[in-house]
């Protein structure tokens, strides 16, 4: 088969599309033939050099596809040849097949497009895992959002919104919050030219954010603590704003609050399970019935990874860029 490979950590350019050997699944994997994977911040940080593969994990690029079974490894029942899926990857999206632990995956939501399948499973997981899961996030309450318009973004929109959450969000420019208020965003922030602190608390009348999700770390730490209500949750999942901030424990005993932060590569491959089964069980209802959406920016030939990196970093994106195989 072909994939994504790194010969030497760099910029773009150090993608390349390669002749490899085919996966084979082992006890309790499945084989997917790929329709689609889709770029995540970790896989720019995987080609930098900066993010290895857990151990026994695909050596490639790729934290989620999409596609059909082609083979079932020893002990796997649920599933069969021919199966429209989606899956969690701990690494290997970027290729023609993928083998894949049975319990992440997930069915192709009914009337969705497989390749558009492609974009749900990194951000439903990471959504629903740390916002419902650890954040417990109630109806009525005040969600925050940080990059609204991002794949992540998106989806943390559409699911506060559907379980009666009222949602705030960042954004750059006018053009990304117009999006996210189209679907469903009731506050919106211009990270470039507003305070995001004072904006939360003028828009819920001093109280601040029940529950922040937040991808950009030690930049925003303090201040995300100052945005919190009381009882609020800070969930960190990213680092892009560095990993190494200053806390004030004083005001998060004032407020009561708590702060936690995941990743999902990482996690045994039990946890993976439950969260995937907690989506299964919870989102995908919402995206059959259609009041849940993936929204991608553009889909490019998965050869061409390294144009798909060139957009995230560029981050004019709105939403997830897939990578197809065909």
């Amino acid at each position: 088969m072909y994939a994504i490979t790194i010969p030497e950590p760099g910029g773009p350019e150090a993608l390349v599309w390669d002749e490899v050997p085919d996966p084979v699944p082992a006890d309790g994997e499945v084989l997917v033939e790929v329709a689609a994977s889709a770029v995540n911040r970790a896989d720019l940080l995987q080609r930098q050099g900066l993010y290895d593969p857990p151990p026994g994990a695909s050596p490639y690029p790729g934290l989620e596809c999409s596609g059909r079974v082609v083979a079932l490894g020893p002990g796997v029942s649920g599933w069969a040849v021919g199966d429209e899926v989606c899956a969690l990857l701990g690494g290997g999206g970027y290729a023609q097949k993928v083998a894949v632990p049975a319990g992440q995956l997930l069915p192709v939501p009914a009337d969705l497009d497989v390749r558009q399948a492609a974009a749900l499973p990194e951000v439903t997981c990471t959504v629903w895992s740390n916002v419902f899961m650890v954040a417990h996030l109630r109806p009525g309450e005040t969600l925050l959002v940080h990059g609204g318009s991002s794949g992540i973004g998106t989806m943390a929109i559409q699911l506060a919104k559907a379980v009666g959450a009222r949602v705030a969000v960042t954004a750059g420019s006018k053009e990304k919050l117009d999006f996210c208020a189209e679907l469903g965003a009731d506050i919106l922030i211009n990270y470039r030219e507003q305070d995001f602190v004072e904006e939360i608390r003028q828009a819920t009348d001093g109280a601040g954010a029940d529950v922040i999700l937040d991808n950009m770390g030690a930049k925003y730490l303090d201040r995300n603590v100052r945005a919190l209500a009381a009882n609020g949750r800070l969930a960190i999942i990213g680092m892009q704003g560095g990993i190494k901030g200053e806390l004030n424990i004083a005001t998060l005993l004032n407020k009561r609050a708590a702060i936690s932060a995941t990743s999902l590569r990482a996690r045994p491959l039990g946890e993976k399970a439950a969260i995937v089964a907690a989506v299964r069980e919870h989102v995908w209802p919402l995206i059959d019935s259609g009041h849940v959406r993936p929204i991608v920016d553009r889909e490019l030939p998965m050869s061409e990874a390294a144009e798909g990196h060139r957009v995230l970093e560029a981050s004019g994106h709105i939403g997830k860029v897939l990578l197809v195989t065909s």
